[in-house]
């Protein structure tokens, strides 16, 4: 059983900033890493980026490329991701979740954290 625990998010205008941060604890071995996903009003859940437990493998999806970071501490097992140049667009709800080899959740999915950016 993994547990995770997201939290960071908040109210920023838009081209602000904010870090969210996953702490992962439990049998997080068994996946290849965590992932972030999002969920906006009215649409679906979206992969937005994911890191493997070793710290060297990242990716993201197009629409945050260059602008979102992701990062891990492996001592506290907390995967951080860095929101620069945030977009109204990015508005959602962010949840993070231990993912496999095709970054799709395969742990429990929390609360989330609520990301608003301002026009």
């Amino acid at each position: 059983q993994v547990q995770l625990v997201e939290s960071g998010g908040g109210l920023v205008q838009a081209g602000g900033s904010l870090r969210l941060s996953c702490a992962a604890s439990g049998r997080t071995f068994s996946s290849y890493g965590v992932g972030w996903f999002r969920q906006a009003p009215g649409k679906e859940r979206e992969f937005v980026a994911a890191i493997n437990w070793g710290g060297r493998s990242r990716t993201y999806v197009d629409s945050v490329k260059g602008r979102f970071t992701l990062s891990i501490d492996k001592a506290k097992n907390t995967v951080y991701l860095q929101m620069n140049s945030l977009k109204p667009e990015d508005t959602a709800v962010y949840y993070c979740n231990i993912v496999s080899g095709d970054y799709n959740g395969i742990g429990s999915w929390g609360q989330g954290t609520q990301v608003t950016v301002s026009s």
